[in-house]
């Protein structure tokens, strides 16, 4: 179960990247403090994904933590960037990720 959700953690960073989602520069510090979901009022969708929720996962996963049951990021990310040509490619980590979450 661990090393699936690593396998799908993986493979969002993977898609980021082919995608040039992925950035080497990180939002401000404030974005951080945010207290919306998904840091809606501070960061863009693709931001989110990489800054918050790809070291959030990893750090349950490193530190034997127990994993979420229930996630629902993907309705999010497909609304957010429903203009996005790829966004299929960027959905399938995350909807394969949200459906183990959901059988462990």
């Amino acid at each position: 179960m661990r090393n699936q959700t690593k396998k799908y953690i993986q493979q969002l960073q993977n898609v980021m990247h082919s995608l040039s989602l992925w950035q080497s520069i990180p939002p401000v510090a404030d974005a951080f403090l945010s207290e919306e979901p998904f840091s809606i009022d501070t960061m863009s969708a693709q931001e989110w994904l990489q800054w918050v929720f790809i070291p959030r996962m990893l750090a349950l996963l490193e530190s034997g933590a127990p994993l979420p049951n229930q996630i629902a990021i993907s309705p999010y990310i497909e609304e957010a960037m429903k203009e996005f040509d790829e966004l299929e490619q960027l959905l399938s980590p995350l909807i394969a990720l949200e459906e183990l979450l959901k059988n462990q």
